[in-house]
């Protein structure tokens, strides 16, 4: 063999190699055609401020994100505000997710059917697709929480000094880039207990001081995140509803994004769970899944806040896909001793491997109806934020002197204004109506109302008017003094568009 060649020999023949690069696939797959949503659109607009302004804002807003948009603030430096180069980071985080998948799945059940396996079942989950072509946190944190797991899994094998720190620092990746992300820890908790119970007779007593100052560690940089995000909680999640038991009993189908591929990973993982060989390890896995589930299930019930949402999970994902590589592994391995005792090695090898191919293609064949619905044009928003159809919209009739008036205040949440900005020609900017101080200036996601809707028309002749739904009497939709303002000036709207979430209008005084 070439030199030359060897090296590319030994990387595909890596357990992680072949799943990071279907994960890769899979999630680069049209990934730039579903538009942004609002969550997205705030990514692009905070990360493209200057470092400065970017600070300002995190004091007052999305701090529990501060770490995100400064990673982001560096790649848009670098590559731009493009969709696909928004959402590539996340692309590379899942796929890396996938890597770490495999990786720790060899660790626990040894051989590459179950590594290889884990890294496999791992991609096709339609959630993860989803969720590697959105340009936020998720997909980062996923990555990081599956790292973390791999390097505990190290340093409890040999709990040096310098297998602690690539834990400490990934589980500070994690908490820094999302807070809830650290009730992993729940779970890791069970899986060092069980640890230290299958190793008693040579467990390492360290270990119960150690692990704990590694956690300690990692926490200490997320901390300033904890402080401001803590108050600004009410603001970013009043939205969510308190979790239900059903909801809970529910979640796993949720978090996969298809009930048929939650419940073939369920069917998969019980093999692993049952069979002799690394039934406790397979028991430290689903712990490591379902324990953080139920933490922020019962802080969501008890605590005033609640965090119960699947995206906010998504990072339990890779624990269940070690586990079903497991249980095809187990599968594996028992069907291949099974058959060597009445067949050649390699028959019983080969029968082994069909049976494991065909119990990995389940998922993916109960995966397929869930994959295009994530990868539509409206698929990140289910068509309720137009943004890039009004922008269309308003650049195809666009005069010089017009203005745009779209939704403030309490209604700042659909983020109307940087998300119809983000799609506009950047020689196309309407003056902003009814706007005090720009979303800059103000430090905040979205521009500040102005108190006196009748002193900030500004200089303007038509005037392009946003409001949330679909009605025919977009003026009706408005704030009552912001209304009344338009009727004394414009009377009723030239044109009305409904665009499936958003009506656009033109208010025109010489019609």
């Amino acid at each position: 063999m070439r030199p030359a060649v060897r090296p590319v020999v030994r990387l595909l023949e890596q357990v992680w190699w072949w799943p990071a690069l279907v994960t890769l696939a899979v999630g680069g797959y049209r990934l730039g055609t579903p538009d942004l949503w609002r969550d997205e659109i705030a990514t692009a607009t905070v990360a493209t401020r200057s470092l400065g302004d970017l600070l300002r804002l995190l004091q007052h807003i999305d701090a529990s994100n501060g770490v995100y948009y400064l990673l982001m603030h560096v790649w848009t430096a670098v590559f731009g505000e493009s969709t696909v180069a928004l959402r590539i980071p996340s692309v590379l985080a899942m796929a890396g997710a996938a890597a770490f998948v495999a990786l720790t799945a060899r660790r626990l059940f040894g051989g590459r059917v179950a590594a290889v396996g884990a890294g496999l079942l791992f991609a096709v989950v339609p959630l993860v697709s989803r969720y590697a072509q959105e340009a936020r946190s998720y997909a980062l944190v996923t990555c990081a929480v599956a790292a973390a797991t791999f390097f505990l899994l190290r340093a409890l094998e040999r709990p040096a000094w310098r297998r602690w720190a690539p834990y400490s620092a990934a589980m500070a990746l994690a908490g820094a880039g999302h807070l809830i992300s650290f009730s992993t820890v729940a779970g890791q908790v069970a899986l060092v207990a069980l640890h230290l119970w299958r190793t008693r007779a040579a467990a390492d007593r360290r270990l119960l001081w150690r692990y704990p100052l590694a956690v300690a560690v990692a926490a200490v940089p997320v901390l300033p995140v904890v402080l401001l995000g803590s108050r600004q909680s009410d603001r970013q999640l009043g939205w969510i509803t308190t979790p239900s038991l059903r909801r809970l009993a529910e979640f796993g189908q949720h978090l996969f994004g298809s009930d048929l591929v939650f419940f073939a990973f369920v069917l998969l993982a019980l093999p692993a769970l049952a069979l002799p060989g690394r039934r406790l390890q397979a028991w430290q896995v689903l712990l490591l899944a379902e324990l953080p589930v139920l933490a922020v299930w019962l802080v969501s019930r008890l605590g005033g806040t609640a965090y119960f949402i699947d995206r906010y999970l998504l990072f339990t994902v890779p624990a269940w896909a070690v586990l079903a590589g497991g249980g095809v592994g187990a599968v594996y391995a028992a069907v291949a001793a099974r058959a060597r005792r009445g067949t050649t090695p390699r028959r019983a090898v080969t029968a082994a491997g069909l049976l494991a191919g065909a119990l990995l293609a389940v998922p993916a064949v109960a995966a397929l109806p869930a994959q295009p619905p994530v990868r539509y044009v409206g698929s990140h928003n289910d068509s309720e934020e137009p943004f890039k159809a009004a922008a269309r919209t308003i650049a195809a009739d666009y005069r010089a002197g017009d203005g745009l008036a779209a939704p403030l205040g309490d209604q700042s949440w659909a983020m109307v204004w940087p998300g119809v900005g983000y799609y506009l020609p950047s020689d196309i900017r309407p003056y902003p109506v009814f706007v005090a101080r720009s979303a800059d200036d103000a430090e905040d996601l979205s521009p500040e109302p102005c108190p006196k809707p009748e002193d900030c028309l500004g200089p303007v002749s038509r005037i392009w008017l946003l409001v949330l739904g679909d009605t025919a009497d977009p003026l009706g939709a408005m704030p009552t003094d912001q209304a009344q303002v338009l009727r004394t000036r414009y009377g009723a709207p030239d044109r009305v568009t409904p665009l499936g979430g958003f009506t656009l209008a033109l208010l025109d005084p010489a019609t």
